[in-house]
């Protein structure tokens, strides 16, 4: 799944559109690397999200295309 939709499923960022835009603007790593939306989300990937002052880091659990909003919480975990 590309990088974008899944910060959307996931509800880590409300709308694919802002989550397309922090990936070009270089604010989203995944594994220690800046990412581009494209890229592709795989199981135990950790990605970190910078914006504005506001920073989360959290590792992929589990990778699905629909997901309802009370399951949307158990995609990913929050690392330390």
């Amino acid at each position: 799944m590309r990088l974008d939709k899944y910060l959307k499923v996931s509800r880590l960022i409300k709308r694919r559109t802002v989550a397309n835009e922090a990936c070009d603007a270089g604010k989203i790593t995944v594994n220690n690397k800046v990412a581009r939306a494209s890229y592709d989300v795989k199981l135990g990937d950790v990605i970190e999200i910078t914006l504005g002052s506001k920073s989360v880091k959290v590792k992929v659990t589990d990778v699905k295309e629909v997901v309802r909003k009370e399951d949307a919480a158990t995609m990913y975990e929050a690392v330390v």
